[in-house]
């Protein structure tokens, strides 16, 4: 049975669903980067497939567009043997009237051992992971503002396999936190790793006071956010998510918040820069900075893969 405080976890405190980096232990953390570390080396294969999944069926339910989140889990699920569907939503039933949990429970009844959900609305992934059998598994693939695990967890992974140790770290985030579920995740698991400091960073109306109650520094200037950190990562302003004139424009947002080379140089020297993607160059980063020497998105990206490949083999590994 699913530990009552947190659904995430069965009573021992395995994990059996991923719906949010928010509550796990910092031992729970550590796994998740441990294992995928074992798996970063499968991409240099000749034969880039381990049977952990074999006989399992991961769906796939994009309810939202995504092209790097989409990808990678399927790439992941398939080099780990399962066998991988992805639903068409837009020919599905869903776009016929059919409720969400009436497709999850067709899908189920199809054999469905993971679901990886993508949804607009926040909270879909947890009302799923309560209505599943108990041997099925969710995969939050980001869920409305509210959270984006996998990111946060290979952006954890991105920053420990470049700066080793968290305990010493300055990480500011920078952007349109008041949107952003990566935002969220990142914040939940650095601190829960043991970062000593998370700046969050950007215009009043996109980052707003009171999330300093989260446990992290909030900056409304992009040059004293971003003096001495260790790390830098960039949100993408979700337009799509907005309602009303939160910015005069895009140029002005640049302006004042986008990171160009010339800002970057108040970083620590060896400062890292990360975006969770898509990148809007010209408005959140310059080109310069987004293709420099301090850029790892593209290795963000990579490591994504491995990350997506730990999580599902272990929550499918784990019994309710």
């Amino acid at each position: 049975m699913p530990d009552k405080r947190n659904p995430q976890l069965n009573k021992n405190g395995a994990l059996i669903q991923l719906l949010s980096t928010e509550g796990l232990s910092r031992d729970s953390l550590t796994q998740i980067l441990d294992t995928a570390s074992n798996f970063v080396s499968v991409n240099d294969r000749e034969v880039k497939k381990l049977p952990l999944l074999r006989g399992k069926s991961v769906f796939n339910l994009f309810f939202e567009n995504s092209t790097r989140t989409r990808t990678t889990f399927d790439i992941a699920a398939k080099r780990l043997s399962a066998d991988v569907f992805t639903l068409d939503i837009a020919r599905s039933s869903t776009s016929k009237g059919e409720t969400l949990l009436d497709t999850i429970d067709n899908l189920s009844a199809m054999a469905a051992d993971i679901f990886v959900v993508r949804h607009s609305e926040s909270g879909a992934p947890y009302l799923i992971a309560k209505h599943v059998a108990p041997h099925v598994h969710v995969v939050n693939a980001g869920d409305g503002r509210h959270a984006h695990p996998t990111q946060g967890l290979l952006d954890a992974y991105t920053i420990r396999h470049y700066k080793k140790d968290f305990t010493q770290l300055r990480v500011a985030i920078v952007g349109d936190v008041l949107h952003s579920r990566v935002a969220r995740s990142d914040i939940h698991a650095l601190l829960g790793l043991g970062c000593p400091e998370v700046r969050l960073v950007g215009p009043r109306t996109l980052v707003p006071s009171e999330l300093a109650e989260l446990g992290v520094h909030v900056f409304h200037n992009l040059e004293e956010g971003i003096k001495g950190c260790d790390v830098i990562i960039m949100l993408r302003l979700q337009n799509e998510r907005m309602s009303g004139a939160l910015l005069p424009s895009s140029q002005e947002y640049f302006k004042s918040f986008g990171l160009t080379e010339e800002r970057l140089q108040l970083a620590q020297p060896d400062a890292i820069v990360m975006h969770p993607g898509p990148i809007n160059r010209g408005v959140e980063i310059e080109s310069a900075v987004a293709d420099g020497p301090q850029s790892v998105i593209l290795s963000q990206v990579t490591f994504g893969i491995a990350v997506r490949m730990a999580v599902m083999s272990i929550v499918a590994g784990n019994e309710a």
